[in-house]
């Protein structure tokens, strides 16, 4: 791109793309359209290359971007169709995965992994677990309808985690769970977000390619009193999934 100077400040030339970017750019913007279900059938090449203003072979590399991560497909004589449904998960508000995603479906567990056991250093430090004493630790795959979406390794005090034992952890929240036995609220938790390659057995525990993309949760929840109950890791299906969440600027002035 050749800058030009106008009264001391840059002025904007003209972009000269690649081929590569301005498929990127394009599947970017259709991917968009396509998780808001504006799409079931995207529009035909010839639109596309008119609403874009882009080549042919631009917005076949576009649509074959969004074929790769599996939410097209491209059936001669057809079409592009949408063929990968994939929810918002929103972080606004802290609810159980059942709780967010119930307009979609049903969510169930699959209980792979309960027992007590001595928790690592700093699931005992951020659980605020007494030196010696045991946690609760629960492996779950979650499916809705029937379709694994995360793979959730959770941590719980004992006292909290051994009575959930006689509840219903394949049907219901832990959260749920949670503030029904404990008569409290939870209050508040404290979640970091990172991208992760799906190892050989989680991939295959919730159906994806060795090395698929991830996005993992970690978050310990406490109650309204603020006691830690929860500490999990989540790993969600990126293809099923995606997170969202609406932010605030306050200024600091």
């Amino acid at each position: 791109m050749r800058e030009v100077i106008e009264m001391g400040q840059p002025a904007v030339a003209e972009a000269r793309w690649r081929r590569a970017d301005r498929a990127r750019q394009i599947a970017d913007v259709l991917r968009h359209q396509v998780l808001a279900g504006a799409y079931r059938h995207l529009p035909g090449e010839a639109q596309l290359c008119h609403d874009f203003e882009a080549s042919r072979n631009t917005v076949r590399e576009a649509l074959g971007l969004l074929a790769a991560e599996g939410l097209v497909a491209r059936q001669p004589g057809v079409g592009t169709l949408v063929v990968t449904a994939k929810y918002a998960h929103g972080l606004h508000r802290l609810a159980g995965l059942a709780e967010t995603l119930h307009e979609h479906g049903e969510i169930t567990n699959e209980v792979r992994t309960v027992a007590l056991v001595r928790p690592p250093t700093v699931v005992a430090q951020r659980l605020r677990i007494p030196d010696g004493e045991q946690v609760l630790y629960l492996e779950r795959v979650r499916s809705l309808d029937g379709a694994p979406v995360s793979l959730d390794l959770t941590y719980l005090p004992q006292d909290i985690g051994v009575p959930l034992l006689a509840e219903d952890l394949a049907g219901r929240d832990v959260f749920v769970l949670i503030e029904e036995l404990t008569g409290q609220s939870l209050g508040t938790a404290d979640i970091s977000i990172e991208a992760v390659n799906a190892d050989p057995h989680s991939a295959d525990l919730i159906g994806v390619a060795d090395r698929a993309a991830l996005l993992m949760i970690e978050r310990v929840t406490h109650l309204a009193d603020g006691r830690p109950v929860d500490l999990e890791w989540i790993r969600f299906r990126g293809d099923r999934l995606t997170l969202v969440t609406r932010l605030s600027r306050i200024s600091s002035f």
